[in-house]
């Protein structure tokens, strides 16, 4: 038997449009038997954070850059069309309309999948974010646990 496929995506951007994407490619990747890997890093770890306000004890940097970023998936900027914060709204309501599953639904169901979410520990340190503030069942490694998934890949995306 032939080894599995892999399907490898950093993701990068903390758009909620782009994560979306992210998401639905590797979804579709899992549901083709792949092996898939999504490596969440700077602005990407926003869609591994939880909602709820925690209060982990941190440096004023740290607690600034918390903050400025979205908590949560669904809390996360669309990349385009803002329109003074109605934007995500009307694409929210869109997905809807249209039965198309929301980016935290799809985060869950490439959980379902097992599909390896892995945050990038350096981007963690530098953002100070910390692991009790991030989704529960994921994988923590740098670019050294990034490589060793994506050197083989079929499939590598930058998102």
């Amino acid at each position: 038997m032939a080894d599995k496929k892999k399907t490898n995506i950093i993701l990068f951007s903390g758009d909620y449009d782009k994560a979306m994407a992210a998401y639905i490619i590797a979804n579709g990747a899992a549901a083709y038997d792949h092996d898939v890997t999504i490596f969440h890093t700077f602005w990407g770890l926003n869609a591994l954070r939880k909602d709820e306000k925690l209060q982990p004890k941190k440096s004023f940097m740290e607690k600034m850059f918390g903050k400025m970023m979205p908590r949560g998936a669904n809390n996360m900027p669309l990349s385009k069309m803002q329109f003074l914060g109605m934007g995500p709204k009307m694409i929210k309501g869109v997905i809807q309309k249209h039965n198309t599953v929301p980016l935290p639904d799809l985060i869950d169901m490439a959980k379902e999948q097992d599909i390896t979410l892995l945050a990038c520990t350096m981007t963690m340190d530098l953002l100070g974010l910390k692991k009790e503030e991030l989704l529960d069942d994921i994988e923590y490694g740098g670019v050294a646990a990034y490589i060793a998934e994506g050197e083989d890949g079929a499939i590598n995306l930058f998102i």
